[in-house]
């Protein structure tokens, strides 16, 4: 063994690998920064160039990309409030709140410091365990797996705030939403309504999307300021690496669990981060400041999203089963090269097996240099007034959105999802539940399908099940008893009161999507009906709770950011720039993507930025170069409307 990693060091420390793991690292930041791509686009984008190269090289450009990809997608979680990716999605909650208290570089630098430890233990822990974790993933099965989605979901207690009911409900519409599209056991659609694009589901990039990056884009374009509520800068950058290092235990028991939730198969990083986020507000004794701007809130799911990444491989190398989407085309990768994973890969290739460790810890260090490099000039950015930032952020929301599927129903239902998100925001509803519910529907049905099909109902007594189940039902009761003192989504305030009917018919929306969810599910076979039907009745019961608490003036229930406004009869204007949303994607529709920010970036400028009519030129010019480069490098399509349609 110790031969082998001597020659695969040699390996990864000759110049021609560090090149091509030097490429790999910067595309994959790349990547990474833009929002929704993620791993399984960036790595797709490589394979075509893997023909005939050196397996170690191509090898290590493949991993030089993947390693860094969630430390990427920090810097629109963190500077936009816009998640990067699902493996960044936790970071929002604290990393933008930051931003706008101007600690932006702290908050990077932090992040991108966790991401280099986390990274660097993760590949670590693979070294370690290559050889000896055989037996312990093959001890998991479907029932295990399971188990982890339902303790997974229990995050939604300590997530919720002040306001458990709410979060059950939303919690409850995540796995509601989930479950549209066919049923895994019998096929059946599921409230599909008989349009096509449900079929399949909505894709998570445009739940994540509209439930953050609308409302966060809204708000900021009612306050009329930058991102940052204060104008230094400062030395933060220095400031976040010591707080890395003043929270040593945190990192490593984040980067911990990063790595065992990543080599277990179809969890990965869409639900490691919200664990290692809970976890750190379960562990922590002041919880009063989270979701307000707490760096422990960065530095906990951002240690755990990049040893994610080593945890992922131990599956795919052992036995050649993908612990992860961006796992499933590095597997790709792996085949055309003519690697054979398995475990016969890790008898006779220890060698090659250590190059991909070696590479991955050398591809965290250098992609977490690279970051902290730069973090501190590009948070500068949340300097620059909002009104010129918005249209670029509209645009790259926009295009992110349409990545998912590359049909137009995509930015619809980023729309309809910006339009929920926004009301849960102004209402005081946890988003974070939603979108954990979305998160786990898919895997939470398909496992307890499997495990009834494997083990009759004799499955709640296996081992693996009981100890999960302890270790869920201690989570809950932490929760409950800690989730009070976390920020949810605002502060209860008094004069929320006189906008109950309006919080009131939010509560009786969610309800009534509960309602169509059981109907529907009621007219399916029992196979197809089971999941749906359970989920509806946790959906209407947090509602019917949230109900409840709003006729009895619950203070925990009644919350409203614009309440004040509502009082004296002044209008918000959130509806409005929700309506500038959908003009946009009209006008994507019937003149394509560049046709439509053409008319859009400049008007927007003009109109409400004031700017002079040759710079909203020039900024508009900028932004469709960079999208329409962005596009013919990577390959990937934009809507060319219904005009360019028509005339081909």
């Amino acid at each position: 063994m110790l031969d082998a990693a001597l020659i695969a060091l040699s390996q990864v420390l000759a110049v021609e690998h560090i090149a091509f793991l030097v490429v790999g690292v910067l595309i994959g930041l790349i990547v990474g920064i833009l929002p929704g791509l993620g791993g399984i686009a960036g790595m797709s984008i490589l394979l075509p160039f893997l023909y005939g190269m050196d397996p170690a090289s191509a090898l290590g450009m493949l991993i030089g990309m993947v390693a860094v990809i969630p430390t990427g997608d920090t810097f629109t979680s963190v500077m936009m409030g816009i998640p990067g990716s699902s493996a960044s999605q936790a970071t929002v909650l604290d990393g933008f709140p930051l931003a706008k208290k101007g600690e932006a570089a702290r908050a990077l630098s932090a992040a991108f410091a966790s991401s280099l430890f986390g990274g660097v233990i993760g590949a670590l822990v693979l070294s370690l365990a290559i050889v000896a974790a055989r037996p312990l993933v093959l001890s998991f099965s479907s029932a295990e797996l399971f188990m982890l989605t339902l303790f997974g979901l229990s995050m939604v207690a300590v997530l919720s705030g002040r306001s458990l009911a709410k979060g059950i409900a939303a919690a409850g519409l995540g796995l509601i939403i989930g479950t549209i599209g066919t049923a895994p056991a019998t096929a059946e659609p599921r409230m599909t309504f008989g349009i096509d694009y449900l079929y399949d589901g909505i894709p998570l990039v445009v739940v994540a999307m509209g439930l953050f990056a609308i409302p966060e884009i809204i708000d900021l374009l009612k306050r009329g300021t930058a991102i940052s509520e204060t104008t230094g800068l400062g030395g933060g950058w220095l400031k976040g690496l010591r707080d890395v290092l003043r929270h040593p235990w945190l990192v490593s028991r984040c980067a911990a669990l990063g790595c065992v939730i990543g080599a277990l198969p179809g969890l990965g990083g869409a639900v490691v981060d919200w664990i290692a986020y809970s976890h750190a507000v379960q562990t922590s004794r002041d919880k009063s400041q989270f979701g307000k701007g707490d760096i422990r809130g960065v530095i906990a799911p951002e240690s755990a999203n990049n040893a994610c990444q080593g945890g992922a491989l131990v599956p795919t190398l052992l036995f050649g089963v993908p612990g992860s989407g961006s796992m499933a085309v590095f597997l790709g990768g792996m085949v055309l090269l003519g690697i054979q994973p398995g475990i016969t890969l890790v008898e006779t290739r220890l060698d090659l097996t250590y190059t991909i460790i070696w590479s991955l810890a050398l591809a965290n260090i250098v992609g977490a240099g690279l970051c902290v490099f730069l973090a501190r000039y590009v948070a500068k950015l949340t300097q620059i007034p909002f009104v010129y930032l918005a249209p670029f952020m509209i645009m790259i929301t926009m295009f992110a959105a349409f990545q998912a599927t590359r049909s137009m129903e995509d930015l619809v239902a980023l729309v309809v999802m910006g339009a929920v998100g926004l009301y849960m925001r102004r209402f005081g509803w946890p988003r974070p539940a939603l979108l954990i519910g979305f998160v786990l529907a898919p895997g939470a049905e398909g496992y307890l399908y499997q495990a009834v099909q494997f083990y009759d109902w004799g499955w709640v007594t296996r081992p693996g099940v009981l100890i999960i189940a302890a270790i869920t039902v201690v989570s809950v009761i932490l929760g409950l008893r800690k989730g009070s003192e976390i920020s949810s989504e605002g502060e209860t305030d008094p004069a929320a009161v006189q906008t109950r009917p309006r919080q009131f018919a939010l509560a009786a929306l969610f309800l009534g999507v509960a309602a169509v969810c059981i109907i529907n599910a009621m007219g399916l076979s029992f196979l197809g009906q089971v999941f749906p039907l359970t989920v509806g009745l946790l959906a209407a019961g947090g509602a019917l709770w949230v109900l409840t608490h709003l006729f009895g003036s619950h203070p925990t229930a009644l919350h409203d950011d614009d309440a004040a406004l509502a009082l004296s009869g002044r209008w918000s204007g959130r509806e409005l720039y929700l309506g500038m949303f959908a003009v946009v994607v009209f006008g994507i529709w019937v003149l394509g993507f560049l046709g439509a920010m053409l008319v859009f970036m400049p008007a927007f400028l003009i109109l409400a930025g004031k700017a002079p009519v040759l710079r909203a030129a020039v900024l508009t010019a900028i932004a469709l170069a960079f999208i329409y480069g962005i596009t013919t490098a990577m390959s990937l399509r934009l809507p060319a409307g219904l005009i360019a349609g028509t005339i081909a």
